[in-house]
């Protein structure tokens, strides 16, 4: 049992909510070194497969593969939607098939790269007020999506831990709707920087109980009433 105390201090949330916390991912992004992704091809190894991106003016191109015996399977997705190729041949996958792997392509380069992308025109953000975890103040701020380019999950909702010295993210919780639907809490830790961008691992946790409020977790996590489920972490990270 963690006995250490959550302090919170409550905001009037009003239109200038929405600048605020746009100021607060702004800065952030700065402190995170998203200024330095475009234009640089960032590559990666998380759990079996490796990854690589390329984005520029607007270009972009998210790519995953893994190779065993049978062959090298490759998933491809860009500005001209998403392609899967097995041995370097393009094949075709049921519409179904293709978004799914399509979402899960831009899953892990999406989290790998945070903030970088909450600036985004389908993203809005609420400060949610300030909170004292372990010591250390952050920002508690709140992201959700317009159904227009918020992608197939645009109805989940995100919760970010920006650190008030810092400005990283600390932590991040996220209420998703697929497989089921649940709650997923992450504390980052293992942070390093290469060539200016800010890079970290997480461990990954789900709250105990089925019926928390996302916007709780922070709370259960202080009152270790949080499980475990996996670590996330990235490895052999280039930029080039």
């Amino acid at each position: 049992m963690k006995y250490l105390y959550l302090f919170f201090a409550l905001f009037l949330v009003s239109s200038c909510g929405e600048d605020t916390a746009h100021e607060i991912v702004d800065k952030s992004m700065v402190a995170s070194g998203s200024n330095y992704i475009e234009g640089k091809r960032i590559s990666f190894y998380f759990r079996d497969y490796y990854y690589e991106s390329f984005r520029k003016d607007g270009q972009y191109e998210l790519i995953r593969r893994k190779t065993d015996t049978t062959g090298t399977v490759k998933d491809v997705l860009s500005n001209n939607g998403f392609q899967r190729y097995i041995n370097e041949k393009p094949v075709s996958l049921p519409d179904s098939m293709a978004v799914k792997y399509s979402e899960s392509v831009n899953s892990v380069h999406y989290f790998a790269y945070l903030p970088y992308g909450l600036n985004d025109a389908s993203v809005h953000k609420e400060l949610l007020g300030e909170v004292t975890l372990f010591g250390r103040d952050y920002y508690k701020i709140k992201i959700w999506f317009d159904e227009e380019g918020g992608g197939e999950d645009y109805e989940d909702i995100y919760v970010y831990w920006i650190d008030k010295q810092t400005f990283t993210i600390g932590y991040l919780a996220y209420l998703f709707h697929v497989d089921g639907g649940g709650l997923r809490f992450r504390d980052a830790y293992n942070e390093r920087t290469i060539k200016g961008i800010r890079f970290a691992d997480y461990r990954n946790f789900k709250p105990k109980n089925p019926n928390a409020s996302l916007y709780s977790l922070d709370s259960l996590f202080i009152e270790d009433e949080l499980e475990l489920l996996s670590t996330i972490e990235l490895k052999n990270i280039k930029v080039d």
